[in-house]
């Protein structure tokens, strides 16, 4: 059957196309719209965005990434184009004959384009993706580098600085490297329980966190702020909500936050007994089984250090924004913030709940 060809009905049927005139308009009216608002927020500053890099390995992903775009939006251009041209080159002419046109089998020449071709666009990426895996991951390791440890929970991060003797969760503070004294981070990588993969895009790539399997990655931002990422493995009902915090800060802001980390937890809190209270309430009950708050009886290690958790901007892997309410909250019934998450609910009384908050919200 000739292509676009209409029925005697459909085409004496003036209400039909009066109606698919008015389909037509409306579509092109919320086209119209719409272009400015995806243009608008593919153009838009993301702290994950991809084509913004700030590290080595991201600006190599970023050639990458450009290379894979432009060969793909050729064959785009290419096919589109081939299209668009048979369909109105070989358009239904009312002059057309209701015959099939004769039918021609076995051109060499076009299948060995459609094969040969697409192969050669196979390897070249394949080849570019290994020069980029191989630049970023075969370099040898400078001797100044910060090396972190980084190990993935269900559902949070824990980051050991086995250099400085610091142990935190969830926010990960590296300093910025420039050109003049380069000083990559470099981050060792493992998992208690499932397989995660950290993936900060404006850093680097994606690198999986696998049990009993140690893998390592690096980056080294040149510009001081707060890059943000995300667990890119499924690993359970809380995958959604276990985020990355990087805080790439100057030498010395790094330096003034590995000082206040190295200090131990606070344990004396003169003119706050809520606080005092708070921390006996606290020893006495079983968050000390599954939390670290040093140089005290509290030496668990399921969960997050909480030696210095007020100094942080967020907790819950940076669900939740740290701020007393959020934590008191988060304390009496963790689910009610994060479903699915594996700490308990304390079930503890208001006047308990409110001096461990208390307590809690003093270990800077």
């Amino acid at each position: 059957m000739p292509l676009f060809s209409r029925s005697p009905a459909t085409r004496s049927s003036k209400g039909g196309s009066r109606r698919s005139a008015r389909s037509l308009a409306f579509v092109t009216r919320v086209a119209a719209c719409s272009t400015p608002l995806f243009a608008g927020a593919a153009f838009a500053q993301s702290p994950t965005n991809i084509f913004a890099p700030a590290a080595t390995p991201a600006h190599s992903i970023f050639g990458l990434s450009m290379l894979v775009l432009s060969v793909t939006f050729a064959i785009f251009l290419i096919v589109g184009g081939l299209l668009l041209y048979a369909l109105i080159r070989y358009r239904h002419r009312p002059t057309d004959s209701e015959h099939e046109p004769a039918q021609i089998y076995g051109s060499n020449q076009i299948e060995l384009s459609w094969t040969v071709i697409p192969i050669l666009i196979v390897v070249m990426l394949f080849l570019s993706t290994t020069r980029v895996i191989l630049r970023t991951e075969a370099i040898p390791k400078p001797d100044n580098t910060m090396d972190v440890t980084v190990i993935g929970h269900q559902f949070w991060w824990e980051y050991r600085y086995p250099k400085l003797g610091i142990v935190t969760a969830n926010e990960l503070h590296i300093p910025i490297s420039d050109k003049a004294s380069p000083k990559p981070t470099y981050l060792t990588m493992s998992s208690t329980d499932v397989s995660h993969s950290f993936w900060v895009p404006r850093l680097a790539g994606k690198m999986d966190v696998i049990p009993n399997r140690v893998n390592t990655m690096w980056m080294d931002p040149t510009e001081p702020g707060l890059y943000l990422g995300q667990c890119a493995q499924y690993c359970g009902t809380q995958h959604a909500k276990m985020l990355l915090r990087v805080y790439a800060q100057s030498p010395e802001d790094f330096e003034a936050w590995v000082k206040q980390q190295q200090k131990p937890a606070q344990h004396e809190f003169p003119g706050n007994p809520a606080a005092t209270e708070g921390q006996t309430v606290f020893m006495h009950n079983a968050c000390i089984n599954c939390h670290t708050v040093s140089g005290s009886a509290a030496t668990g290690r399921f969960g997050p250090d909480l030696s210095h958790l007020a100094s942080r901007d967020t907790f819950a892997s940076g669900a939740v924004k740290n701020t007393p309410e959020n934590l008191r909250k988060w304390i009496d019934n963790p689910d009610s913030m994060k479903p699915g998450s594996l700490m308990p609910p304390m079930h503890l009384n208001e006047h308990d709940l409110n001096v461990i908050t208390a307590y809690l919200t003093e270990l800077h």
